[in-house]
């Protein structure tokens, strides 16, 4: 019973750890130390409570325990045993790192936009997804704000990534941090993108900031975490979208009109 408090409290400090240091370090930069130097990045022109920032916070500490909960027993019980997650590097070749933590990052998005759609049904959203979605106007604190029943539905995302992917642990840690950081990026309120991305292949693959802040202010649409492909399947992105990542990006660089 002591060592499976000890791997939990193991775990769920080192997920409080990487939910303040990677939230924490841009909410400090954009909000606070320089925030009248980012004001033409900002999203939405105006700025979120400190109430909204205490709630975010506080719901981010108990879905860190869940997901923290959910990560220890695929790592660190019996359970493991079951699982592709390997230690030694030698049982791959090293280029499957890089390689398997592309393709959980695939199989992620996959995951998220079909979840983030079922919690978003009628009969579900308001018990399970309206928690989230009272960060209105998201900050990086937002990035982990769940329900109990979200962090679980998002937690179970390592899961499956164990019993259908051979990963490294290295890889698993690799995972839980890049996806955290994109996670932060959707949520920052803030577009930090270059110019050039617009006229770039990478704009029709990838997610801005701007992508999922319009989720969270019209409630509708976008529903991918770090990809376009889904939602335009799907029929789901939402229409204004382009139009709005074009005109902060004008105001940004001097082209355009100034937040309104």
């Amino acid at each position: 019973m002591q060592s499976i408090v000890h791997i939990f409290g193991a775990a769920y400090g080192y997920t409080l750890a990487r939910y303040f240091v990677i939230a924490g370090i841009p909410f400090i930069l954009f909000y606070i130390l320089f925030r009248d130097r980012f004001r033409k990045n900002k999203i939405q022109p105006r700025q979120a409570r400190r109430k909204d920032f205490v709630r975010e916070v506080l719901y981010s500490i108990m879905s860190s325990g869940v997901l923290s909960a959910e990560a220890a027993l695929v790592l660190f019980t019996p359970l493991r045993q079951y699982t592709l997650i390997y230690v030694k590097a030698d049982e791959y070749p090293l280029w499957w790192i890089p390689m398997s933590l592309v393709i959980s990052l695939v199989i992620h998005d996959t995951y998220f936009y079909w979840m983030h759609r079922a919690v978003h049904h009628p009969a579900i959203f308001r018990f399970v997804h309206l928690v989230h979605h009272q960060s209105v106007n998201p900050s990086p604190w937002s990035a982990y704000s769940f329900h109990f029943l979200e962090a679980v539905a998002e937690g179970a995302i390592v899961l499956i990534l164990a019993f259908v992917l051979p990963m490294n642990v290295v890889t698993v840690i690799l995972f839980t941090i890049t996806s955290f950081i994109i996670n932060v990026y959707g949520h920052l309120g803030y577009e930090v993108m270059p110019r050039g991305l617009r006229k770039s292949w990478w704009f029709g693959v990838i997610n801005t900031s701007v992508y999922h802040n319009l989720h969270h202010s019209k409630f509708k649409g976008n529903y991918s975490l770090y990809f376009r492909h889904w939602d335009r399947w799907m029929g789901t992105e939402h229409p204004e979208y382009e139009e709005l990542y074009d005109r902060v990006q004008a105001r940004r660089f001097g082209d355009g009109p100034g937040p309104r």
